[in-house]
């Protein structure tokens, strides 16, 4: 016969399933909802679809792999979630077309110019280690010592003193682009497609500017929800 818990054993039970759960979401972001089966969405012919437009002697063609993204979205669980299934395809949409720009459909591995340093001295808790530069690495080209220090934190690696690892290990390049878009992006998921180009390139493709860099992720954007199934929302500009 089973004995009923008493009222301090529920509580003490409460208590470390709460306690699990924070360490949980302090590990990554939790999930809200039930969202897009990621595995399910990005699908081989989705993603190889992206990489094959890239030209044969792209440096990104051997590098970007679908299950490397898949890893990195493993330690990423909000991604893709906290609404609607259908919401979760507009955000997987909305990365891609993103990572798709920045890198000419995964073509560049790293920016063409690298001769750029972006290294903000007075960024005392993420300092820059000598001779190591910080320009764009991955499908979000991470850029600057105060990125590449958080996200290194975040994924366990040390992208400060080596942000080349970016560009050396494809799995690292997909976390470091999802921890980039779970801290900025991901929340204007709601807002439309705009709000996101806004959170990633608004200084420079927002309110007029550079209206055909704009336009051209829109044009992406609204491709892969097309492959996807799934209507593509508003506020598709900023």
């Amino acid at each position: 016969m089973a004995m009923a818990s008493s009222p301090r054993q529920t509580t003490t039970l409460t208590a470390l399933a709460l306690g699990l759960v924070a360490l949980l979401c302090a590990a990554g972001p939790c999930s809200g909802g039930g969202g897009a089966s990621v595995p399910s969405v990005v699908t081989v012919a989705f993603f190889d679809g992206i990489k094959s437009q890239a030209g044969s002697g792209c440096e990104g063609k051997n590098f970007y792999t679908r299950g490397a993204f898949l890893s990195a979205a493993d330690s990423f669980p909000g991604f893709a979630h906290g609404g609607s299934e259908a919401d979760g395809k507009r955000e997987v949409a909305a990365f891609f077309a993103h990572a798709t720009y920045e890198t000419g459909h995964f073509c560049y591995i790293s920016e063409i110019n690298r001769a750029n340093v972006f290294c903000d001295a007075s960024s005392r808790q993420w300092p820059c280690a000598p001779g190591k530069k910080y320009y764009g690495r991955g499908p979000l080209q991470l850029s600057w010592n105060f990125n590449y220090g958080p996200a290194g934190r975040r994924i366990g690696v040390d992208l400060l003193g080596d942000p080349d690892r970016v560009a050396r290990d494809p799995a690292v390049s997909f976390k470091a682009a999802l921890w980039s878009w779970m801290s900025s992006a991901h929340q204007a998921v709601p807002r439309g497609f705009g709000a996101t180009i806004r959170a990633i390139n608004g200084a420079l493709e927002c309110n007029g500017r550079n209206p055909d860099q704009m336009n051209a992720r829109v044009r992406y954007y609204r491709q892969y929800c097309q492959q996807l199934g799934v209507d593509p929302g508003s506020n598709l500009t900023c």
